[in-house]
């Protein structure tokens, strides 16, 4: 057993402690990562999530603890816009579906800058605290927008994901040396606080690279369920999926031994999840390899893939920010800049039963690295 410190009921939600501790309780003392990792995040009104805290923003003191690229610029979304009129055009749709809208911020966008062409927007979201973030950010166009909290049995339209697939949950697993064991979470010592806890497991990296003993990495199980389900509900449309992440051979290179999950707090990071559970938010790169794979399995066009920068300027962030004033052009030159979000994060899309070349993609494709 790894143990960790416990935990400080000055700084974290006791009430969720209490619920994981019973969790591990319940399942003979010792749960997955991918479960602690659920109910730390999505436990109803007490997990990051659900708790209504205002998690979103351009700075700490506004009490956010991380921001997201429509809070950063809204040019974002304008230049999003036109890679999705383009999509709307070619699949003769006129509904668009977001899932994981956060604060709302890009929807509003993206219905200012499509108009009419967007008879309706529908977002899928579970957190009723963001929910009203996202009524409110959108007021303007209250009579196209509605919410579901769950996929429907059938949907039509383009699909568009900006960093949701990040923070659905991930398994862990640990090489000792010797075997792959899969991480998880038990009580600390004295039943205070968590612990880390591996168990043998037949789960392996996807790939054959020696890593070294001592690596930590994770596997994206529910994420490609999700894409796996989206397929299946997709009669006709396209997905556009924003994220950071890497390919294949990028991901489960020996140099990132240490694996790619992440806490984010005030605006900074640790790499810690077991304390101040649920006041945080817990992230993971994405293995776009995997996603890619699992959406051609379940019958999917892998139409392109691409950084983040690439994508923006093909679809006219250039243009965009030749209007812009000083102040506008500094905020929208993160979204490009390497060392921002421009390479790290990347841009995947699907097409179901559309034949179309996406402009987002026109110049820097890199289907060929997954």
């Amino acid at each position: 057993m790894l143990v960790h410190e416990g935990l400080d009921d000055s700084s974290v939600s006791a009430a969720l402690a209490r619920l994981v501790g019973v969790a591990i309780d319940r399942a003979g003392g010792w749960i997955p990562f991918s479960r602690f990792m659920a109910l730390a995040l999505y436990a109803p009104g007490l997990g990051y999530y659900a708790s209504g805290r205002t998690i979103v923003g351009r700075m700490p003191s506004g009490g956010s603890d991380f921001v997201t690229a429509p809070e950063l610029s809204p040019l974002f979304g304008r230049a999003l816009a036109r890679q999705l009129a383009q999509a709307l055009d070619a699949s003769g749709s006129d509904e668009i579906w977001e899932f994981g809208a956060g604060s709302g911020a890009l929807a509003a966008q993206l219905l200012g800058a499509l108009g009419e062409r967007v008879r309706r927007y529908s977002i899928v979201e579970l957190s009723a605290p963001l929910r009203e973030r996202q009524r409110s950010a959108t007021s303007a166009f209250a009579d196209r927008v509605r919410w579901l909290d769950e996929l429907p049995a059938s949907l039509r339209g383009i699909v568009v994901g900006n960093e949701v697939l990040d923070a659905m949950p991930v398994e862990l697993i640990h090489f000792d040396g010797v075997a792959w064991r899969e991480r998880g979470v038990v009580r600390g010592q004295g039943g205070a606080g968590f612990a880390w806890s591996d168990r043998e497991s037949d789960k392996r990296p996807p790939v054959a690279t020696p890593l070294p003993a001592g690596s930590t990495t994770e596997l994206h199980e529910h994420a490609r369920a999700f894409i796996a389900t989206l397929a299946d509900r997709l009669a006709r449309g396209a997905i556009f999926l924003i994220d950071y992440g890497f390919p294949e051979a990028e991901y489960y290179h020996p140099q990132r031994a240490d694996g790619t999950l992440m806490c984010h707090r005030a605006h900074r990071a640790d790499t810690d999840p077991l304390v101040d559970v649920g006041l945080k938010d817990i992230t993971s790169h994405l293995d776009f390899t995997a996603l890619a794979v699992t959406g051609q399995d379940a019958g999917l066009d892998v139409a392109g893939y691409t950084s983040q920068a690439r994508f923006l300027l093909n679809c006219g962030l250039g243009e965009l920010l030749a209007e812009a004033d000083v102040r506008e052009r500094v905020d929208a030159t993160r979204l490009v800049y390497e060392h921002e979000m421009g390479e790290l994060f990347k841009v995947l899309a699907f097409s179901k039963d559309v034949a179309f070349a996406p402009i987002g993609f026109a110049v820097g494709d890199r289907r060929q690295r997954l």
